[in-house]
């Protein structure tokens, strides 16, 4: 047990005492909060049965208490149950004056800073749309030019030179499909902010993907059904769904699972730029079984252009993250072999006083 108790329950992250068999022999209140277990079912648990990390940490755990040296990681993804919920650096020192027990410091990343550099890259995804859009309109009119003039020089060649120029005209169209997906973003209208049932919209997406491009896929439905509307526009929320729901269609295999997940999290804020904190209590998580995203993309794949897929555009997701930023909104993804899952979090639309419960506003 740790002497200074004072010190122990005042300490801000969570911190677990580990004894030399690996049991947990004490716990600070920050642990119980961070873990939402009680000191009572942690304390003389085994550590790596109660708590579950991404990575095999046993070894480099052992070796440092058996150097009596102290261990670093960061990055770790640590929870409870079958999967690991929140990303942390985790410190693990042997304690002095004890025969090898360790104190283990979780440090949760700062969900706020997360948030508030994710913004920023909304404003340079913005910035980098609108060069794109400049770049597109003034590349459409020579490809235009370069189709004509293939189609005509096809007209005076044999089948087998016919194939390039065929070749050259298909190439030509793709860039341009392309360029009309940049030119996209451009396009789009401010959202119309409403009152906007969650699971209307996701229904509408369900629906249309099951008949469609998902149609090879199971889809489940978790839903929180007591979940109060958000403040967002219909159109470009079912928009966002749709292209969340064809990155998961395109990821599994026929016979894969997309679960779609809503609850409510009242402690997820939004940090703004003046400092002020908005409340984003609305959590839309979409799954998939796939293989998960390229380790060498998935920090980037809300940016434009990135994309793992083989002549991929890279501007679903970018076009995702600006529709759900321009809301108000936060996007996220986790991702390992056999599931990723994209969350959305949005605001709660403001309470409309009852009419029937309203205060008169005048009378005798």
């Amino acid at each position: 047990m740790i002497r200074d108790t004072a010190l122990w329950n005042s300490l801000p992250v969570p911190a677990l005492l580990v004894g030399p068999d690996d049991m947990i022999v004490d716990c600070n209140p920050a642990a119980e909060a961070f873990l939402n277990l009680a000191s009572r079912t942690l304390i003389g648990a085994n550590l790596w049965q109660r708590v579950t990390f991404n990575t095999p940490l046993e070894p480099a755990f052992a070796r440092a208490r058996d150097h009596d040296s102290s261990l670093f990681v960061n990055d770790v993804d640590v929870g409870i149950g079958d999967k690991p919920r929140w990303q942390c650096n985790l410190q693990v020192s042997p304690l002095q004056g004890s025969e090898g027990q360790m104190l283990v410091m979780i440090s949760p990343r700062d969900v706020a800073s997360r948030m508030t550099q994710h913004m920023q890259s909304g404003r340079a995804v913005k910035s980098a749309i609108g060069m794109a859009e400049m770049l597109a309109h003034e590349i459409k009119n020579p490809l235009a030019g370069i189709t004509g003039a293939a189609q005509l020089l096809s007209m005076g060649l044999s089948p087998d030179d016919q194939e390039l120029t065929d070749l050259i005209v298909a190439e030509t169209r793709r860039i341009v499909k392309l360029l009309e997906q940049v030119e996209q973003f451009g396009n789009l209208q401010p959202p119309s902010l409403k009152p906007v049932n969650i699971h209307d919209v996701l229904d509408r997406a369900r629906q249309s993907a099951s008949v469609g491009f998902g149609a090879h896929m199971m889809f489940i439905e978790d839903y929180d059904p007591s979940l109060p509307p958000t403040l967002a526009d219909a159109d470009q929320l079912l928009q966002v769904f749709l292209n969340l729901l064809k990155n998961a269609s395109e990821a599994g295999q026929p016979g894969g699972v997309i679960r779609l997940r809503t609850f409510y999290d009242s402690a997820l804020r939004l940090r703004r730029p003046d400092g002020s904190h908005a409340r984003l209590p609305l959590q839309i998580e979409i799954i998939d079984d796939g293989p998960g995203l390229p380790a060498d993309i998935a920090a980037d794949v809300f940016e434009p252009f990135v994309s793992g897929r083989e002549n991929g555009t890279g501007l679903g997701l970018a076009l995702v993250s600006k529709l759900v930023s321009d809301v108000g909104g936060w996007i996220s993804v986790d991702s390992a072999p056999g599931r990723t899952a994209f969350r959305i979090s949005l605001p709660r639309a403001p309470q409309e006083p009852d009419p029937d419960t309203a205060a008169p506003s005048g009378g005798k």
